[in-house]
């Protein structure tokens, strides 16, 4: 019987691990999807600024 019971802690505790990790990734994943997002909508709001990004023209001596 004792080690029944050993055996269902160790399971016990490696389910709650196993949870944990799983949190661990969900927020990591969250996080680079927000700044994978907020990049997106950085970059959207400089590429719409209205003036050139290099002379049409070359420069005179």
């Amino acid at each position: 019987m004792y080690e029944y019971d050993v055996q269902q802690a160790r399971a016990a505790e490696l389910i709650r691990r196993a949870d944990q990790e799983r949190l661990a990734r969900e927020a990591v994943r969250a996080g680079r999807a927000a700044r994978r997002d907020a990049a997106a909508r950085t970059s959207e709001a400089e590429a719409h600024t209205g003036r050139p990004r290099r002379r049409w023209s070359t420069r005179a001596a």
